[in-house]
């Protein structure tokens, strides 16, 4: 299957660049994959489309503060260290830029002066292995110097206002680890989730860190040929057994975000039966790939020939979703992490 099909023309004027205020004022697009239609609505209305005994699954995935600027020690060049994951006490995984400066060896200064960086290996596609000396925990050297990792494509992604260190971050995020947004959940309020929860809907948590694999770009021109990256996920024994119970009831499973469909197909047995599982999620889906456990989908607009667009058209169809989404353009709906959204029914 060739990617260029998973290509579609957006403006450069409908990217988000601010969060809408309040989170449930984005706009909604809400997709009948039986009855091949959509209707526009917003993103309050939500309530409207669920029913009591729903299941809907949230990422509790909490971003970090992940983005270290700093300075190659005795040179003028300027660094990047986003830092992906920890693999033991002030040792990680780090995507760093300019790569080729970054050899074996080579000393980064952060935190003005307070730390420095050592990179000790090198790994594919920018990755690197890094040793972090500072005077405090690594962690708590993101908390006091480390910037939210915003896209590349909202142009303050260098210089945050200090709003984003909230709007980039889901109301439930409880689990430290991403460094990017489940942007799906972003839309969703306290007040919202009340009144879901005052209808009978359920709502679950799952857990699933984004990591570089959903970012990165495909560079195969078959699709079949790429190897999305595994993500650290967990599905609860006591999600597992809501999500089997209403499955074996005939209610339905509304997974909030790729991260959640990805972390519960990858939970999943053939016959979909999920199971209580952490580990490393490494399913890749695409069209062709049977969602066994999904049946409804909240989701954000995602770029051309991405992962998460090829999710999505595996689960609702790539014509038609790329037809619902040359509707979204026409109708000026807002692109991306901060904007607008999609419940596929």
């Amino acid at each position: 299957m060739d990617l260029s099909l998973f290509d579609y023309a957006l403006p450069p004027e409908r990217i988000a660049q601010e969060p809408a205020e309040p989170r449930d004022a984005s706009r909604l697009l809400v997709v009948d994959r039986g009855r091949r239609r959509w209707e526009d609505a917003r993103f309050s209305d939500l309530p409207r489309w669920l029913r009591a005994g729903d299941c809907v699954m949230v990422n509790e995935t909490r971003v970090i503060p992940a983005r270290l600027l700093g300075a190659l020690e005795g040179e003028d060049t300027a660094v990047e260290l986003l830092m992906v994951r920890e693999l033991e006490e002030g040792r990680w995984e780090a995507l760093g830029r300019p790569g080729r400066r970054l050899r074996v060896g080579a000393r980064v200064s952060l935190a003005h002066g307070a730390a420095r960086a050592r990179v000790l290996e090198r790994g594919d596609e920018g990755m690197r292995v890094v040793e972090i000396e500072a005077p405090w925990p690594v962690r708590e050297l993101l908390e006091r110097h480390g910037l939210p990792p915003l896209p590349p494509y909202i142009t303050r992604h260098d210089a945050p206002k200090p709003e984003d260190w909230e709007r980039y971050q889901t109301v439930y995020a409880r689990r430290h680890g991403s460094i990017a947004a489940p942007t799906a959940g972003l839309h969703f309020t306290p007040t919202l989730l009340e009144r879901l929860a005052a209808g009978g809907v359920e709502i679950h948590p799952i857990t699933l860190h984004v990591g570089p694999g959903t970012f990165r770009p495909l560079r195969a021109s078959a699709v079949e040929a790429h190897r999305l990256a595994s993500e650290v996920a967990e599905v609860p024994a006591a999600t597992a057994a809501a999500v089997n119970r209403a499955r074996a009831e005939g209610r339905r499973i509304i997974a909030v975000g790729t991260t959640s469909t990805r972390a519960l197909e990858w939970a999943a047995d053939a016959a979909g039966l999920v199971q209580a599982r952490r580990g490393e999620a490494d399913v890749f889906i695409y069209p062709g790939y049977h969602v066994r456990v999904v049946d409804a989908l909240v989701t954000n607009f995602h770029l051309p020939r991405s992962s998460l667009l090829l999710l999505v058209s595996a689960f609702a169809g790539r014509e038609f979703i790329l037809d619902a989404y040359a509707h979204a353009v026409a109708e000026r709906y807002r692109f991306y992490s901060y904007g607008d959204a999609m419940l596929i029914l």
